[in-house]
């Protein structure tokens, strides 16, 4: 089975800038456990979401597919990290009270995953898909960050990006979804944050490889402009996405 590993050349970058998820989701989503003892967070990176789970949880398990990511995962007495892919995760039958995975179910071959997730998800267990979409800042850099990202590098993103363009409305999903509020990722960052987030982008990484050059320059200065300078803070927003379901 191959799968597609964007982010192990930039592990510590991804650490550095990627956005943290609110509190207020993990919170939602445990509430609707029926117990916490064992969760499991597939495809975790650098444990963005294996480190909320750990405030509701007693032993969270964390999977992901490249070392170099785990290498830079948060640590935590009750969180035990792996490497394995979400298809295939060696764990014992019906295991889980809670099986989730942040910004990765795009890259999971999903028949394989959901039988998975069927084996080893307790019955009336929660499963939680969940992520975010594109960036959002105000009107005028937004312009410009929608110019990198439709017009620039528009060919260079992984057909996977779908899901995440549409919200996860077009994920596979063979469960009833259950209802979820809405919910923001909301950050105060710097130009240079933004410019750091911006480098993790996996479109990004593919363009430098192909054609040698980066394609930040192409809007580098209009969005020095647009910013005002480094040291001003403004609020950044991300939407976020769920699926939810009981198994």
């Amino acid at each position: 089975m191959s799968v597609k590993d964007n982010f192990s050349d930039i592990a510590g970058s991804y650490a550095a800038w990627r956005p943290e998820y609110p509190d207020e989701l993990f919170t939602f989503l445990s509430s609707l456990s029926a117990q916490h003892n064992k969760a499991l967070d597939c495809g975790t990176g650098n444990g963005q979401a294996a480190k909320q789970l750990a405030k509701f949880y007693k032993e969270v398990f964390a999977t992901d597919i490249s070392e170099a990511q785990l290498n830079q995962a948060v640590a935590a007495a009750n969180i035990f990290y792996s490497v394995g892919p979400a298809e295939k995760t060696g764990f014992p039958d019906g295991y889980f009270d809670m099986l989730c995975a942040a910004q990765a179910a795009h890259w999971f071959n999903h028949e394989l995953f959901y039988k998975e997730v069927e084996r080893i998800l307790k019955p009336g267990g929660v499963l939680a898909l969940t992520g975010y979409g594109l960036i959002e800042i105000n009107e005028e850099i937004d312009e410009l960050i929608q110019m990198l990202y439709k017009d620039i590098l528009g060919a260079y993103w992984d057909k996977e990006r779908k899901y995440i363009d549409d919200h996860y409305k077009s994920l596979p999903f063979p469960y009833k979804e259950i209802a979820a509020p809405s919910f923001q990722i909301k950050c105060e960052w710097k130009l240079s944050q933004l410019i750091g987030y911006l480098n993790t982008w996996s479109a990004l990484g593919h363009y430098k490889k192909m054609n040698n050059t980066h394609p930040l320059k192409e809007i580098f200065p209009a969005l020095q402009k647009a910013w005002g300078g480094d040291e001003i803070i403004k609020q950044v927003r991300f939407p976020v996405i769920t699926k939810i379901a009981f198994l």
